[in-house]
């Protein structure tokens, strides 16, 4: 092989191929606006769940960021509710002059984040469900980042959870590593 001054091993004009191939495989051809937001099936169906219930999804962002970052969310569903109360932060809204973070009543709070399935990282039903809502709700309008978004390092998507998490107690929900944004909350 051979070598530059400075050490570094020349690249070939095929490992570069074989770079960007990996990296590009990770892309749909599909864009975002056609990728599937069909429910998982993870969430209990609250028309058959009187219960309280209380969750926290991840998924794998979109196409290529999917390999390092995770979109997170939080839904909550009171006792006899027709409905789960869904709060997420979303970037794109802020590019449009909206806030950053939505409230938005759904019968699938699982549904796939763009292509990507979603994984249920914190589940809670019933009695402590029931009484981890209201401080959920109260947690939420507080959040100091509403309005703001940021990749990296923050406030993002997962800021939002890592932040209801800390500030409210008996929710004892971790996110994953790759929930990249977390960390801008402490």
């Amino acid at each position: 092989m051979h070598v530059h001054q400075r050490g570094f091993p020349r690249l070939t004009p095929i490992f570069t191929l074989l770079f960007s191939a990996v990296i590009f495989a990770g892309c749909s051809t599909e864009g975002w606006q056609s990728a599937s937001r069909q429910p998982a099936g993870i969430a209990p169906n609250p028309a058959t769940t009187s219960e309280a219930v209380v969750q926290i999804y991840a998924a794998d962002a979109w196409g290529w960021r999917g390999w390092f970052a995770v979109h997170t969310w939080i839904a909550v569903k009171p006792q006899s509710a027709p409905n789960y109360t869904v709060y997420e932060v979303v970037g794109f809204r802020v590019k449009r002059g909206l806030p950053a973070l939505t409230i938005s009543e759904q019968v699938h709070p699982d549904r796939y984040w763009y292509g990507a399935k979603p994984e249920l990282i914190y589940n809670q039903q019933g009695k402590k469900a029931a009484e981890l809502i209201p401080k959920i709700e109260n947690a939420v309008r507080r959040y100091p980042w509403k309005n703001n978004y940021r990749v990296f390092p923050g406030p993002n998507s997962n800021t939002f959870p890592a932040w209801i998490i800390k500030e409210v107690d008996g929710l004892n929900a971790s996110l994953p590593l790759k929930a990249i944004g977390s960390g801008y909350a402490e």
